[in-house]
């Protein structure tokens, strides 16, 4: 059994500015992000890119206003947002959730990528940034990603970012008026360090062709480092 005898809580997660070479981290702020977040999901079609989320579809932006706010207060969201370094815009968000400092456990969720973020090595480094942040400032023991069971790219997500599937809770929550069955993934600490390294190999610039394309998949070099060190 792991000795944790020596065993300190973990501060909380506040937002926070994580800069990669690719996108930037930032905590979210009201004035500066909220519209940007709206149009970066294409207004209305939120509805659509958040059609596994559990609250029920938006009218409008005041809707999505007071759906975050009401996270952030009563849920403790930590609502952090990912701008394109290229562009200087906004192209999604995912959250520091149901943090349980005393255990070292947090989740990354109410994840949402805009159009801008398809395809692009955004999202791969945004999450790599949340998860080195959680791990390796906080010292977290524990990072969880959970999703509808029915949301295939959720769980093809995990999987290439180094999640390791747990199972699914069934009947977990009611969502948009029906059943939720829930798919959890964890990263522990003492898997991140292949995880994490795997995440800096791909990201590298020797790992991109002239047209941005990957020259080796993000989960072929985590295999590869694992085998290496026999992790």
């Amino acid at each position: 059994m792991q000795d944790l005898k020596n065993w300190k809580p973990c501060p909380p997660p506040q937002g926070v500015t994580l800069k990669g070479r690719f996108v930037t981290v930032e905590g979210y702020d009201r004035e500066k992000h909220l519209q940007a977040l709206w149009d970066a999901f294409g207004g209305l079609h939120v509805n659509t890119l958040m059609l596994y989320f559990t609250q029920n579809d938006f009218k409008g932006i005041e809707d999505f206003d007071a759906w975050l706010t009401t996270c952030q207060t009563k849920g403790g969201w930590v609502t952090e947002v990912f701008r394109d370094n290229g562009t200087g815009r906004v192209v999604g968000m995912a959250n520091y959730m149901r943090a349980d400092p005393a255990n070292g456990v947090v989740e990354v969720g109410g994840v949402c990528h805009g159009p801008a973020m398809a395809r692009t090595p955004l999202a791969t480094e945004a999450h790599y940034l949340m998860a080195k942040h959680a791990f390796e400032d906080l010292g977290y023991r524990r990072y969880e990603w959970k999703c509808h069971n029915d949301n295939k790219p959720s769980h093809a997500a995990a999987r290439r970012y180094g999640f390791t599937f747990e199972g699914v809770f069934r009947q977990h929550m009611i969502s948009k008026n029906g059943n939720r069955d829930s798919a959890w993934y964890s990263i522990i600490d003492k898997e991140w360090p292949v995880v994490g390294k795997a995440f800096e190999t791909w990201l590298a610039p020797e790992n991109f062709n002239a047209d941005g394309s990957q020259k080796r998949g993000l989960e072929a070099i985590r295999a590869d480092i694992a085998a290496e060190t026999g992790a």
